[in-house]
């Protein structure tokens, strides 16, 4: 096959940020019919199908390999440019992150890279579980996951574990487990079945597993259908538990000071620990590893070691 050029991976990466070949169009100064054409002649040179023609569009899985290797030329670039003229040119890193870390120290972390170093990032909230497939669709250069296999042509490193604690307030508590003097000692499974459970959203996969351990924890088994608040937000999510309205898993780094002052109550002792690891790009940008460092250093300061 041919070689791609650098206005053929320029314009597939742009199609795919932009959902459509008519969005992409004035973003890369030509038609949409244009835009058509150099899609239709990469897919041609490399003979496989690139981009699925829906709304929007997707990358296949060659597709995938191509975007990455867009954003990488892209990066790489700009890194030459900087080191060969000494300018400041901005560097625009894409990474993805489950709504919990970037609730809670992330946003630190990315506050901590020096602001003359000019890095600017795009940030995909995606559940931690299902981060590393950014990596993998070329969407992204880094990813904070639970996965410890790295990706294809990434480097992977664990971060640290964030803590969670079942927990409910206590108005909650008095209201569906009665009788039990403020602790969740009175636990039936009549009563789990009824009480509401806030779930982050539908593929929230942890829920088994908090549903799991509240049962065995206190000698009950397992009650998956009991209602569930659907609160796809990390901050709300946590204010929906501290609210009343249903028991569910809060990361110490929000609830330390609710549980201290009795706003919210252990239903378990036993925390749950979910390690995090930093997947990224395996390339030599200056950039990254600008990121990577201030990822890792806030990382170690916050999260459990």
């Amino acid at each position: 096959m041919r070689r791609f050029t650098a206005e053929q991976l320029r314009t597939f990466a742009t199609v795919v940020e932009e959902k459509t070949f008519e969005e992409a169009a004035p973003v890369l100064g030509v038609s949409a019919s244009a835009v058509s054409q150099r899609i239709k002649a990469m897919e041609q040179s490399c003979g496989q199908i690139l981009l699925r023609r829906s709304n929007p569009v997707e990358p296949t899985d060659p597709g995938a390999t191509v975007l990455r290797l867009a954003k990488q030329i892209e990066l790489l670039t700009v890194e030459s440019e900087r080191e060969l003229t000494g300018g400041d040119q901005a560097r625009r890193l894409a990474i993805a992150s489950n709504s919990d870390s970037l609730a809670t120290w992330l946003l630190d972390a990315l506050a901590s890279v020096p602001r003359d170093e000019r890095i600017y990032c795009e940030v995909h909230r995606e559940d931690e579980r299902h981060s590393s497939a950014l990596l993998r669709s070329g969407s992204v250069m880094g990813a904070l996951t639970v996965d410890p296999q790295p990706v294809q042509g990434c480097s992977v490193e664990v971060l640290g574990s964030t803590r969670y604690f079942i927990a409910a307030s206590p108005d909650f508590i008095d209201h569906f487990f009665p009788g039990a003097d403020g602790l969740p000692h009175m636990l039936t499974e009549q009563r789990l079945r009824e009480a509401p459970v806030i779930q982050f959203e539908r593929k929230d996969i942890m829920l088994d597993d908090m549903v799991q351990l509240l049962a065995e924890s206190h000698g009950l088994r397992p009650q998956m259908q009991a209602p569930r608040v659907y609160i796809p937000s990390s901050t709300q999510y946590y204010r929906s538990v501290l609210l009343g309205m249903g028991w569910g898993a809060v990361p110490d780094l929000q609830a330390e000071e609710a549980l201290e002052r009795g706003e919210l109550i252990k239903l378990v002792d036993r925390p749950i620990d979910i390690p995090i690891y930093w997947q990224r790009w395996t390339i030599d940008s200056p950039a990254l590893q600008t990121l990577t460092e201030a990822i890792r250093a806030t990382a170690h300061a916050r999260l459990r070691q």
